[in-house]
């Protein structure tokens, strides 16, 4: 019986195989904040996040930005066109939100990759689902009038996705720059560092490296909710 594609196979080494060896996807590195795709770009390919963390941002007229998810390793994105099945342009700006490695294919290969192996629509389906998830969580955190609750939710989303189980609590492994912090949830640097300095204070995170580690995320939700 012949094995399935993606058992005992990690995402990345699927996605490497797609196409043929004429056109294997490509390797591209963007350093953070730089842009890999604008909205209005013609989706042409779509992108796997082997290192990193991508975020992925609304324009809208006024000018304003506003972080819709912040992708972990090992997800897809720029997959619109594959669902709604027809050729569209890029809908959000994606960012390098720490320097990042991808890799990256014709959508029409991974059009055919999906045809040839249903097993790999499934494992998208459900990088796409807990997606859905984080950008409903972002909304949420955006709903927060009050600066010191949205960064509070924002920590804690960041926990959930790239948070690492220490002694000390939960390390959240990304190097994040006040800067950064404040773009993602639509405030300024002075009011993050303002704000975390406070968190600090009380105990509540630590900071190495600008690594943020949460003590107790269950105490840091009760106490800001």
């Amino acid at each position: 019986m012949e094995q399935s594609l993606t058992q005992d196979r990690p995402l990345a080494a699927v996605f490497r195989r797609l196409g043929n060896e004429a056109f294997p996807p490509v390797v591209e590195s963007f350093e953070r904040s730089k842009t890999i795709f604008f909205p209005g770009d013609p989706a042409e390919r779509v992108y796997f996040l082997l290192k990193g963390a991508v975020k992925l941002s609304r324009v809208y007229e006024a000018g304003e930005e506003i972080t819709v998810a912040l992708l972990r390793e090992n997800s897809v994105f720029g997959v619109l066109s594959l669902i709604t099945g027809q050729r569209s342009d890029r809908f959000y700006h994606a960012v390098a939100f720490t320097p990042v490695q991808l890799l990256s294919a014709p959508i029409e290969q991974v059009e055919q990759a999906l045809k040839e192996h249903p097993d790999l629509s499934m494992l998208m389906l459900q990088g796409l689902s807990s997606r859905i998830l984080q950008t409903e969580m972002m909304i949420e955190t955006l709903a927060h009038r009050d600066m010191g609750s949205r960064l509070v939710s924002f920590l804690l989303i960041l926990c959930r996705d790239f948070g690492i189980p220490t002694p000390e609590g939960i390390r959240i492994d990304l190097k994040l720059s006040h800067q950064a912090i404040a773009e993602a949830i639509g405030s300024t640097r002075v009011t993050v560092t303002r704000l975390l300095g406070d968190l600090r204070e009380g105990e509540m995170i630590s900071i190495y490296k600008k690594k943020i580690t949460v003590h107790n995320p269950v105490a840091l939700s009760q106490q800001f909710t």
